[in-house]
């Protein structure tokens, strides 16, 4: 049987039913109005607007990123955490991938933990982080610019189909592929063109033959962009966008290597020039084993099931630039479920699965293990103590 909750706890988990209409409506809202990276203005006015009214001290605009937002507790010696939350769609499925979710649990993890900073004499920030969709690493810009400095620990919740307390999430590096040729009369005269689309499908079926040989964890996927203006004139210009995946940044490396040798190929194969663009790294999730277990225990202690991380293969992996972040500070990014182990994510099923009444649920108790386990870190040096040698000295996969 699990232990019993302590009178704070009970408290933690009051303040967090007290606004479960808050939260949900929050959730809902954001979930109606799917907005894309660095353009979530009405997700960032509507949570900093509840923080404020909570009585947190709110700065929009944080590390120089008008959708990123910071809603600030406590200001004592005692540790600092930070509670994040994501709010950005994706182009078309709008939030397939849940987003919705982690902004309210979020938030509502803060709305429980604002006293507990006081009474602990600690710190807390909710932070919200832009654009993590698509490498554009809202994550990263805040670590550069300073706003992870001096904190103990980050914490999130992401929705998924099993609730684990860690899941592995591979490095990624995504880069623009573009090809310069020349244009010419695709009838009259089309020797004197250059084509560029010809040099983009010349690499992209490079790559497509590079896949069969990639070691497991490895992945190489992408979309052509722009093909030409008009089909009766050779293409000038051509682009791609690639996202290059492996285990670790130490694996990445070679294996972008490996993907832009293909398209170094095909630029010399067809005469046109290449130029590429890299648009962001990701690092792996670096695990943190005493954070992920005390979230589990508090998960399980509301009724949750864990699944066991060991069992998660690195081929169901994706990315997230809070690995990046759990290279800098102690961080757990744990799942919460929404939906069967048969709904991929990034579809319209998963979409339809965050404005569910498991997404409400999932609402609720992700911002209220989060609140338990940011509260038992202020409680419990040895715990925060046991995270940070966690950090430095690892494992880092469990």
């Amino acid at each position: 049987m699990p232990a019993q909750r302590s009178e704070h706890d009970e408290a933690l988990i009051a303040r967090v039913d007290a606004a479960r209409d808050d939260l949900l409506g929050l959730s809902h809202a954001i979930h109606e109005r799917p907005e894309l990276g660095f353009e979530e203005h009405f997700a960032v006015a509507c949570l900093a607007e509840a923080a404020e009214r909570a009585g947190f001290r709110v700065e929009v605009g944080v590390g120089g990123l008008p959708t990123a937002f910071a809603a600030r507790a406590g200001d004592g010696p005692g540790p600092h955490l930070v509670v994040c939350c994501e709010y950005d769609a994706l182009p078309g499925i709008g939030h397939g991938c849940g987003h919705n979710i982690i902004a309210a649990a979020g938030l509502g993890a803060g709305l429980a933990l604002r006293e507990e900073a006081e009474r602990f004499g600690a710190r807390l920030t909710v932070l919200g982080t832009p654009a993590e969709e698509l490498g554009r690493g809202g994550k990263i810009r805040l670590l550069e610019a300073g706003v992870f400095a001096g904190v103990d620990a980050a914490l999130m919740v992401h929705p998924s189909v099993a609730d684990v307390g860690w899941a592995p999430h591979i490095a990624c590096e995504r880069i623009v592929v573009r090809m310069h040729g020349r244009a010419a009369h695709a009838a009259a005269a089309p020797w004197d063109g250059v084509n560029a689309l010809d040099g983009v499908v010349a690499g992209y079926t490079g790559v497509a033959m590079l896949r069969q040989h990639l070691r497991p964890g490895e992945k190489v996927h992408g979309i052509i962009t722009h093909g030409g203006d008009a089909e009766n004139v050779v293409p000038e210009r051509a682009e791609a966008v690639f996202q290059v995946r492996a285990p670790t940044l130490d694996r990445l490396d070679p294996l972008v290597a490996r993907v832009m040798g293909c398209f170094d190929g095909a630029a010399a194969q067809t005469g046109c020039r290449l130029e590429t663009r890299p648009l962001g790294r990701y690092a792996e999730l670096r695990y943190n084993e005493p954070l992920a277990s005390a979230y589990r225990r508090h998960g399980e202690r509301l009724g949750r099931r864990f699944l066991d991380p060991a069992i998660i293969p690195l081929s169901v992996a994706g990315s997230t630039d809070m690995g990046n972040v759990s290279h800098a500070v102690p961080a757990l990014h744990a799942m919460i479920e929404i939906a069967d182990l048969d709904v991929p994510g990034h579809s319209e099923a998963f979409r339809e699965a965050a404005a569910s009444a498991r997404g409400d649920r999932a609402v609720l108790d992700g911002a209220k293990a989060l609140a338990l386990t940011a509260a038992e870190l202020w409680r419990d040096p040895d715990l925060l103590d046991r995270a940070r040698t966690a950090f430095v000295h690892g494992p880092h996969r469990p």
